[in-house]
Formats: C-alpha cells, sequence, structure tokens
C-alpha cells in the first residue's frame, strides 16, 4: 500500500533573522490524450509544475506504480509513459512531489478510454483480373452498423467515378473493369465517431497484353554478308511468349532473331507473333526485309 496522500505542507525556516516559509506546491496531472483508444494508443502523464530540488512519486489505483512493460518513467520520474493503455492501466493516476522537508499529491486523473477498433482487412473475389474483362468485388471486414467505410487508392481517398459501384453502406467496392494503371494499392478504414484505421494494403496483379509488339531495329535493307539482328517486345503481364517466322514459316521461339550471315535467299516477310497464355490474346507484327547481292564498281 502507498503512503497517505499529504496536503501541501509548510515549515518555518530561520535565516538571518527572517523568518521563511517552504511550501510544496500541489501538484497536477496534464495528459497528452485523455481518451485514448483501448489497447491501441500510446500517453504521456505529466506532473506539473516543475520543481526545483524536489523528487516525483507516481501512485495508480491508490498505489505505487507496479512493475509493467507497459509503464515507464522518465530520467526525473516526472513524465509517466503509458504504452498501449487497457483498462487495467487507465487509472486513476496520482502523482506526488516531495522535498526535504514537505510533500503535496495532485488529484486523481482517469483516462477514458475509446472502444478497440478491430484491425480491418480486405476480401477480393480476384487478384488477378484481366484488364477490361473481369469484374472485381472488394469488401471490408468486419461487417458492423456501428462503422462507417471508407476506400482508399494509392494513399487517396477513392474519387467518385461513374466506373465505381459502391452500395449505401460503402463496405463493398465493385469495379466493372480494372486496368493495368489500378493495381493499386487499395485499402479500406473502419472509422466510429472518434477516429479510425486502415487495413493493410492489397495490390492487384492485373493481367493484360499483350500489346501490338515492337521490332527493332527497323531497317529493311541488307547486303548479303551482313548480320541481321532483331528484336521483339511487348507490354504483357505475365511476360508474353515470343516466335519468328519468315514468309510464313516458322522459325524459332524467343524474342530474338539472328542470321549471322544473311543471303538474298532470306528475303521476305518477317513476323514476330506475341502470346499471353493468362489473357489468351494474340498479337503480331511484321516487316519486310530486301536482301541485295554487293555490286562491284
Amino acid at each position: 500500500m502507498g503512503l497517505l496522500s499529504a496536503p501541501p505542507c509548510m515549515q518555518h525556516i530561520t535565516w538571518k533573522g527572517l523568518l521563511l516559509t517552504v511550501e510544496t506546491p500541489k501538484p497536477s496531472i496534464s495528459s497528452s490524450k485523455l481518451n485514448p483508444r483501448e489497447d491501441m494508443e500510446a500517453v504521456s502523464l505529466t506532473c506539473d509544475p516543475e520543481t526545483p530540488d524536489a523528487s516525483y512519486l507516481w501512485w495508480m489505483n491508490g498505489q505505487s506504480l507496479p512493475m509493467s512493460h507497459r509503464l515507464q518513467l522518465s530520467e526525473t520520474n516526472r513524465t509517466l509513459f503509458l504504452l498501449g493503455v487497457t483498462k487495467y492501466t487507465a487509472g486513476p493516476y496520482e502523482c506526488e512531489i516531495r522535498n526535504p522537508v514537505s510533500a503535496s499529491r495532485s488529484d486523481p486523473v482517469t483516462l477514458n478510454l475509446l472502444p478497440k477498433l478491430p484491425k480491418p482487412y480486405i476480401t477480393i473475389n480476384n487478384l488477378k483480373p484481366r484488364e477490361n474483362k473481369d469484374v472485381l468485388n472488394f469488401t471490408c471486414e468486419p461487417k458492423s452498423e456501428n462503422y462507417t467505410y471508407i476506400w482508399w487508392l494509392n494513399g487517396h481517398s477513392l474519387p467518385v467515378s461513374p466506373r465505381v459501384k459502391r452500395p449505401i453502406e460503402n463496405r463493398i467496392l465493385i469495379l466493372p473493369s480494372v486496368t493495368r494503371n489500378e493495381t493499386g494499392p487499395y485499402q479500406c478504414e473502419i472509422r466510429d465517431q472518434y477516429g479510425g484505421i486502415r487495413s493493410y494494403p492489397v495490390t492487384l496483379n492485373v493481367l493484360y497484353g499483350p500489346d501490338l509488339p515492337r521490332i527493332y531495329p527497323s531497317f529493311t535493307y541488307y547486303r548479303s554478308g551482313e548480320i541481321l539482328y532483331l528484336s521483339c517486345s511487348a507490354d504483357s503481364n505475365p511476360p508474353a511468349q515470343y516466335s519468328w517466322t519468315i514468309n510464313g514459316k516458322f522459325q524459332l521461339s524467343g524474342q530474338k532473331l539472328f542470321i549471322p550471315q544473311i543471303t538474298t535467299n532470306h528475303s521476305g516477310l518477317y513476323a514476330c507473333s506475341v502470346r499471353n497464355s493468362a489473357t489468351g490474346k494474340e498479337s503480331s507484327k511484321s516487316m519486310t526485309v530486301k536482301v541485295s547481292d554487293w555490286t562491284l564498281p
């Protein structure tokens, strides 16, 4: 059991014939947050005023502070840090200022705990939607009539758009289609009258492409004996499969086509074909290559 509370105490001291009175001021407790969210927010309590040559003591529920990793004191003991306030550490708290001749204790302070908000999470019907094809349904869990729901995209509140459908409660987010530029991250937030908390971010793996392939370099005229080196690329997720044909005849699979010594027999229509097995889409690009013999002067 802690010491009994003591009122401000005076002591009369004689100094050079003068009668001096030393009084310990009645302390008060200031709090960084009087209404913390249960088990989610830290609070610091400070014993005021700062008094020279005095020591500080703290009391909880009328007893000296228990040993706990949730309760930490500053170097001077003037400030008490509460790490994640629970109903067991909400108080009441008192602080006491002492000097060699007197002591005084503050009025008790009890923190008003706000209800703990559960960490929301997002469920989604498809984490690998096909671009401009699949309908996406996001749902913010848990469901409660006591919460309001807010959706976030790339750290910004999701703007109102004809493309985005949200039922009246806003807990469900419907995207009739999605593009490669809308992968996220997405977050949902639940709020009560005191504040809110966001979910962990969710990022989509949007499947798209292949787009129209590009062939490099775009040279079309060659001399016999020169090196022909062509490279084909196309935007695609997942990466596309590549194949080459010359005059409709399959040559090889891969992005690059290499012929170390080209001849006039290699003239013709060169085509790069790309396919994405995840989207089921195909695309191709062709170019005409003309090879001529060297002309002697």
